[in-house]
């Protein structure tokens, strides 16, 4: 929370409270009262075509700045390059190139920053020396600007990595203020991204790093300091950055910042959650703007001379362009972001010609027809059954034919397929994670622990095709009964073969990793699932509607309330 004008001057004199975290400050060069504007980015997931219009948006707020002698750190938490195939098809390359060029400062590594494994074509180590951690050890490299990674750990040490340009925090000075900016990721990582990249690392708990670090910066002179933490919250209400009664209290980040003293942190720029925050919470601003280059967040700082923050205006999450009838925005080719710091938005020509290449590269794929007509658009959800999810999970039943059962993860359905010719890119876009088809052998006591786990959490849905399920509470147990596509009931003991992804056969969402299979029975394989889909899909040809798949009355899901469901003992 901003202080007062009498607290301040009150500092002058006596000890506050609300600054025991912080040391004393070395004596600074005489200058007045300043304005730094942070802005905040999240999860870009490899959105290179916002990122001239960003640029724009950043480069008035810039103007705006040097004109009152104040200045603007730009700060992104985490996950920079998966999701679209121009970002892609070079790990996330032509990501940096446009980060490099707008003068970012630093940006937080999030879970899906390991996706890639190793460099090169492969996306999990497959040789002894491949090295899980390649790619992105090569896009740190090739940054200007540090990737903070303050949480993670060696897990044979519990020492912090060392890997170049990957710090745990940095300092820079900007309008005579020194800035710490502390980078943190998400405890959720090592099951959030392909389990077998990320092995061998460990996850610090992300409040004591912050505090821990946050302190170490102070002592060396920082005098605000920027928490750029890939781990979020949902708030719907951004009007008033004093009201958190919209904030979801289960979020990660609003069990983390309660922890941190008073005084100790300026600003949080949160991620991961894909979701809007413009909240005070325990008197630090907090900021999230969404996804997929979107928008952005702001916050802006006034320093007094002796370098005391003395307010704090927080913006809600600002969209570049107009949010269409889906709920997304519109393409950028569309799109009239208008005056901004009283100016007009000039999309960057710098940054253009920046991801040009990459842009082009992926256009030839991104375009090429996959042969089928969508009748409908077919919508994809995290959290609950989707005519996406059924038809993904259909369409590796069809491949797979030795299986009889195939399953999906929620989490990785990311965009609706729309209505009209399905394109690769689409596709790509629908599903961009280049995961491998894993066979998994168990029995049907395996799979109704699997769903039932899975029912139980808020982790990505498993969509699932070959069986129904229906779930019912019955004396405060949620009871899980399966049934196989001539609606017989799959027994305990009845053996099964299983259709997945690598993510979740080797541990991902914490879900397979649960049923303590027996060695071997899982198979993974070379074929990614999404080019095995599209060449399906190729093959049938004609005509399909999100309909035919996903009958809302009748789901292949059936179970009580909503997820996670939480059976009442006492009914």
């Amino acid at each position: 929370m901003s202080r007062n004008l009498a607290a301040v001057a009150a500092l002058a004199l006596i000890a506050c409270p609300h600054d025991a975290a912080r040391p004393p400050h070395p004596k600074q060069p005489a200058r007045g009262a300043v304005t730094i504007t942070v802005i905040g980015t999240s999860d870009t997931h490899g959105a290179l075509d916002r990122l001239p219009m960003l640029a724009g948006f950043v480069e008035n707020i810039r103007a705006a700045r040097a004109a009152d002698g104040g200045a603007v750190v730009l700060v992104d938490a985490g996950d920079l390059f998966q999701g679209t195939l121009a970002s892609n098809l070079t790990e996330g390359a032509p990501v940096i190139d446009a980060f490099n060029a707008m003068a970012y400062d630093a940006a937080a590594v999030g879970n899906h920053e390991f996706d890639f494994g190793p460099a090169g074509p492969s996306d999990t180590p497959k040789a002894d020396d491949d090295d899980p951690r390649g790619a992105l050890k090569e896009r740190a490299a090739q940054a200007h600007f540090p990737l903070l990674a303050a949480n993670l750990l060696d897990a044979a040490s519990g020492a912090r990595i060392k890997w170049k340009n990957m710090p745990a925090s940095i300092i820079v000075e900007k309008a005579g203020v020194k800035i710490g900016i502390v980078g943190v990721t998400t405890e959720s990582t090592p099951f959030t991204t392909m389990p077998v990249n990320f092995k061998g690392l460990a996850v610090a708990p992300p409040a004591q790093t912050i505090i821990d670090e946050a302190k170490a910066l102070r002592a060396k002179g920082a005098q605000i300091v920027i928490v750029a933490a890939h781990l979020g919250g949902k708030c719907t209400k951004l009007d008033d950055p004093n009201d958190t009664s919209s904030c979801d209290p289960d979020e990660e980040i609003m069990k983390v910042v309660p922890a941190i003293p008073h005084g100790l942190v300026d600003v949080i720029v949160a991620a991961h959650t894909h979701q809007g925050m413009a909240q005070r919470i325990n008197g630090i601003p907090v900021i999230e703007s969404y996804n997929a280059g979107r928008a952005f967040g702001r916050v802006d700082l006034r320093v007094s001379a002796s370098g005391i923050v003395t307010g704090a205006k927080i913006y809600p999450p600002k969209d570049m362009c107009a949010i269409g009838k889906d709920g997304n925005p519109v393409p950028i080719d569309e799109c009239a972001p208008g005056e901004y710091e009283g100016k007009p938005v000039v999309s960057s020509q710098a940054i253009a010609e920046a991801i040009a290449p990459a842009m082009e590269k992926a256009k030839a794929r991104r375009d090429e027809l996959i042969g089928v007509e969508l009748a409908s658009a077919f919508p994809a959800r995290y959290d609950e059954e989707s005519a996406e999810g059924d038809l993904f999970t259909d369409l590796m039943l069809s491949i797979r034919k030795d299986a009889d059962v195939a399953i999906t993860n929620g989490g990785g359905l990311r965009a609706d397929l729309p209505q009209g010719p399905l394109t690769y890119g689409a596709l790509f876009t629908a599903m961009p994670f280049d995961n491998h088809f894993a066979i998994v052998g168990m029995q049907g006591k395996h799979l109704r622990k699997l769903i039932a786990g899975n029912l139980h959490t808020s982790s990505g849905i498993l969509a699932i095709a070959g069986v129904t399920v229906k779930a019912t509470c019955k004396k405060g147990v949620l009871e899980v009964a399966l049934f196989d596509h001539k609606g017989k009931p799959i027994e305990d003991d009845r053996s099964l073969v299983v259709a997945t992804n690598d993510f979740l056969a080797s541990g991902g969402d914490g879900a397979i990793g649960r049923l303590a299979l027996p060695d071997g029975a899982v198979d993974l394989t070379d074929v990614i699932i999404r080019d095995a889909m599209a060449a399906e899909l190729k093959k049938r040809g004609g005509s399909i509607s999100a309909k035919d798949f996903f009958d809302p009355k009748k789901p292949r899901l059936d179970f009580p309330g909503k997820r996670p469901v939480k059976c009442d003992a006492a009914k």
